[in-house]
């Protein structure tokens, strides 16, 4: 069984939900406490063991690439100013992994920002993390998708249970119980009506794909939205070969909303080795105010 060493990160979209600031700033850059939200994204790849992550941005995303980058000024600062001993925290992110970067010229789908990745990607395995979800885990979720294709050897994906107007904006799997958290989909339905829902598990945020999802997305007709959508791929692949669900541990946020990206600022500040002990104490005064 092939070792997952690569991982896609598709941030192209436009961040509609984020108006207005998404017109200044990519939403993927957008700060969790003190450092940008698709960071979050990268270090959880290099904790899963990934050494190679493509990106892939748009137009008017060049802070991602910068941010994965040394930053010479900061750190002659940081020198002249006697801070020097920070500089290895400032580089660390940038040689946890090796970050590449690839553009989405048009924004036709999610499915068609990963069929940009397949000359990186090559004839193995590999890991998605959606732009928009951070999971904060005690075990990486995409260390935990990566057990299952090891147990089963099939693509796998994250998934919750959620409300079932949530299902409707999402996906519907059918899925069969396998023990440990684990489901066999043998099914999908990417924005189902009501009476279309098999489940309520949906995909949220991370999923495991074996290479031949790119030969599906190849001659893939648009689906929802007019777009080519990567969940109508992961239909066809799990109808013809199957595919894991892991209901995962961990806690996720939507950062493309911005109650997600608020609500991942404050539980996140309140742990924070540096604020969270005076952040806490805000809190509390705070509330009592309400």
């Amino acid at each position: 069984m092939k070792k997952i060493t690569k991982a896609v990160i598709p941030a192209a979209g436009l961040g509609m939900r984020m108006l207005p600031i998404a017109r200044a700033v990519p939403k993927e850059v957008l700060p969790i406490v003190d450092r940008p939200a698709i960071s979050c994204l990268v270090e959880e790849a290099a904790d899963s063991g990934i050494t190679d992550v493509l990106i892939i941005t748009g137009r008017g995303k060049t802070a991602i690439e910068d941010y994965f980058d040394y930053s010479p000024e900061y750190e002659n600062k940081l020198i002249s100013s006697g801070r020097s001993d920070e500089i290895p925290e400032m580089r660390r992110i940038a040689e946890r992994c090796n970050v590449h970067f690839i553009r989405q010229h048009e924004t036709k789908g999610l499915g068609h920002a990963i069929y940009r990745a397949r000359s990186f990607v090559g004839n193995v395995p590999f890991m998605v993390l959606y732009g928009d979800d951070i999971i904060f885990a005690e075990t990486p979720v995409c260390r935990q998708l990566m057990t299952a294709y090891e147990k089963y050897g099939l693509a796998a994906c994250g998934v919750k249970e959620v409300s079932e107007e949530l299902v409707m904006k999402y996906c519907t799997l059918k899925a069969d119980p396998l023990g440990d958290n684990m489901y066999r989909v043998t099914t999908m339905i990417e924005k189902p009506t009501r009476e279309q829902i098999y489940t309520r598990l949906s995909i949220l945020g991370r999923v495991l794909l074996t290479p031949d999802i790119f030969d599906i997305l190849e001659n893939l007709a648009p689906g929802a939205g007019g777009e080519i959508q990567l969940t109508d791929a992961m239909k066809l692949l799990s109808e013809a070969k199957g595919m894991i669900a892991v209901d995962f541990e961990g806690k996720r946020y939507d950062l493309g909303s911005k109650l997600g990206f608020l609500k991942a600022n404050v539980e996140r500040a309140s742990v924070d080795p540096e604020l969270g002990e005076e952040f806490r104490a805000y809190l509390k005064e705070f509330a009592a105010t309400l």
